[in-house]
């Protein structure tokens, strides 16, 4: 399927592969010290068209990668959240980045849940990974939420091998079992 054509609906959000009219958000979000600060520190304007440019290239390449996401009731671009799997990494990972306006409102955890089922089902993945640096105490708690348990330390490749991260996650036999069990869920 083309990545133009995949949308995700929760919800509240809509996730679809990212387009060249959200680097107002990817701006916004890495201009943020607060947002910025576990994904890679404040950057300038060039360096998100970079990332947004990596995401788009991500999905030509690899069929896959972040999707934007997008507030239902407003439009509003919320961040990036889903699968992410660059040369060198320690697993296939589902990741989350939010602009700050919009943290606390538990869209990390519903578009993570929306990124990781279609992850399992489309991409075929049987395990995912979240790397969290081990101050982000706001990603644990998406992790938890999630299901994942904590698998220790582990090394980013370089340059990313200088910062210390946690390895979160589960196998695709224990998301389903979880999912499964959850009221509403289908067997």
């Amino acid at each position: 399927m083309s990545p133009s054509r995949i949308v995700l609906e929760t919800p509240r959000l809509l996730l679809r592969p990212p387009v060249a009219e959200d680097l107002e958000g990817f701006a916004a979000l890495l201009a943020d010290p607060e947002s910025a600060r576990f994904i890679g520190g404040v950057q300038p304007r060039t360096m998100a068209w970079r990332a947004l440019c990596v995401m788009a290239g991500a999905w030509a390449l690899q069929g896959a990668a972040m999707f934007s996401v997008l507030e239902k009731a407003t439009g509003a671009w919320v961040g990036r959240v889903g699968p992410w799997h660059p040369e060198g990494w320690p697993g296939p990972e589902i990741g989350w980045g939010l602009r700050r306006e919009f943290w606390g409102r538990g869209y990390a955890t519903e578009a993570s849940e929306a990124t990781i089922d279609w992850a399992f089902e489309h991409l075929g993945w049987t395990d995912v990974i979240h790397c969290i640096a081990p101050e982000n105490t706001p990603s644990k708690q998406v992790a938890l939420r999630l299901g994942s348990s904590s698998r220790g330390p582990a090394p980013l490749p370089p340059p990313f091998d200088t910062r210390p991260v946690e390895i979160w996650g589960q196998h695709r036999d224990t998301w389903r079992a979880r999912r499964r069990a959850l009221p509403g869920r289908p067997g």
